[in-house]
């Protein structure tokens, strides 16, 4: 019996270690190439190539080495039987919601005012206003719902936006009350899966249902964003400003034009952070739940795509 890792190198070597101080009894493969694929039970995996898990005729388990999960399904290969897998960690979602604290805390107090305000060398006291702030979260799923809720704690007016109806200890809104929650934000923070629905979401039509300039803070995936229509909103006026971690192509290309905007803030797709050693023995107890036949609290459904 064998498990595997198909993934780029950091976060294969970060999981390498910490799965075999933890399961050092259990033979770890790396990379797709071994002369006994049939020993492989559970691949895990981050941006695999379409096609490359169809020699393991024994797996069991498919783990994505992250939340998103769109890399796995993607596969037309991948048979229907096999449960997928993702990574659902506290200390996964402290760190996003953190990140996203961070972009409506400086856009709040106006910061990047007194950044420009400094490099000018001028003294800024009383020019510059603290933003009231309307914040809609488009997206209350696990990750969505911790920040939604750590903003709320802060006094922040908050809504929030789902497919299904969710309880929350803020108003919230799902399924055709987009245009409705759309309307009341002047903060748009993105925490939707990437699904075939989803993809490119956040385009200009849907900039144009916003009543007010708006902040837009994207941490999902970048397929979900139209970068020409953030900057055409931009340009605008229906953005006020876009603080985003993820883009169409990644690395965002030198020549990209967001990297120049002056109401743009970038990140290199860094604001959830997977945390190896927890996420490994999520691996091996989901695992072992594919053996004894229990219900999986990280399966992933293939219709909904999370």
């Amino acid at each position: 019996m064998s498990f595997i890792i198909i993934a780029p190198p950091i976060p294969t070597e970060k999981w390498k270690k910490e799965f075999e101080l933890i399961a050092p009894e259990i033979s770890l493969i790396i990379g797709p190439e071994t002369d006994r694929p049939e020993d492989v039970v559970c691949a895990m995996v981050w941006k695999q190539e379409p096609g490359i898990l169809t020699q393991f005729k024994n797996l069991k388990l498919i783990f994505s080495m992250g939340a998103g999960v769109d890399h796995v399904l993607f596969d037309p290969s991948i048979p229907k039987h096999i449960p997928i897998c993702r990574v659902v960690d506290p200390q996964m979602a402290f760190s996003m919601s953190n990140y996203i604290t961070l972009a409506v805390l400086n856009h709040h107090r106006s910061f990047y005012d007194f950044q420009r305000a400094k490099e000018k060398k001028h003294w800024a006291q009383f020019e510059i206003v603290e933003r009231d702030l309307k914040i809609g979260v488009l997206g209350v799923g696990f990750l969505g719902m911790d920040v939604a809720k750590k903003l709320h704690a802060l006094e922040f007016s908050v809504l929030g936006y789902s497919n299904t109806p969710k309880e929350t200890p803020f108003p919230s809104y799902s399924g055709d009350e987009l245009d409705a929650f759309l309307s009341q934000i002047n903060v748009l923070i993105c925490v939707v899966p990437f699904t075939p629905k989803t993809k490119g979401l956040l385009n200009y039509s849907l900039f144009k249902k916003l009543a007010h300039p708006t902040y837009l803070i994207n941490v999902s995936r970048g397929s979900i964003q139209v970068e020409k229509d953030i900057l055409r909103a931009l340009d605008e006026g229906l953005l006020n400003g876009a603080f985003l971690d993820v883009f169409e192509q990644e690395p965002l290309p030198k020549e990209s034009p967001l990297w120049s905007h002056p109401e743009v803030q970038i990140t290199p797709h860094i604001a959830s952070l997977t945390f190896p050693k927890q996420s490994v023995y999520q691996v091996l107890d989901c695992f072992d739940r594919v053996k004894k036949g229990l219900p999986l609290p990280q399966e992933v459904d293939r219709k909904k795509m999370y």
